[in-house]
């Protein structure tokens, strides 16, 4: 079994028994691993999953789970599903991308770190959140009323073109 599907199997397999140590135990170590990136930012992501998981004392699974987290926020992605423990790797953390990605998770406790200041100034994190409450926002076309002119540009009216089985 690969390590990803470890990872999957591990974070599916927990019971309401089970999920809140789990997830007690997940956020400090993210909260951990975080604020050490956001203090060596300057530094590109590398090494090996086991590598990774010494440095920051945590199980090989969940230093899969961390890397299958901020995926979508380094580059280039990585095959974390072909990935074991001693896969070696190299990767450059887009942070505005990962500031914008930990909004959408909604991780307060990760976006809201002391040491994003070093990383973001107030000013940009501030346009980040503007950004991603703007995508969130739906924006509903306007309604053509029937005797309004046909969008599609025929010079009908509505009711009497593409409205007519509406």
């Amino acid at each position: 079994m690969s390590l990803y599907q470890e990872w999957v199997d591990y974070y599916e397999g927990q019971t309401e028994q089970t999920f809140q140590k789990f997830w007690e135990d997940y956020s400090d170590a993210e909260k951990k691993i975080y604020g050490d990136l956001l203090k060596n930012h300057q530094a590109k992501l590398s090494g090996t999953i086991a590598a990774l998981a010494e440095k920051y004392d945590v199980t090989n699974v969940l230093m899969m789970g961390f890397i299958d987290g901020i995926n979508t926020s380094i580059t280039p992605e990585l095959d974390v599903e072909n990935m074991d423990e001693n896969t070696s790797f190299e990767a450059e953390i887009d942070w505005e991308k990962l500031y914008f990605n930990m909004q959408d998770a909604g991780a307060e406790h990760l976006y809201n770190l002391p040491e994003w200041t070093q990383v973001l100034d107030e000013e940009k994190r501030h346009e980040i959140e503007k950004a991603y409450k703007k995508s969130k926002t739906v924006v509903k076309p306007p309604k053509i009323g029937r005797n309004d002119p046909c969008p599609c540009g025929s010079g009908k009216k509505y009711k009497n073109c593409c409205g007519r089985n509406a």
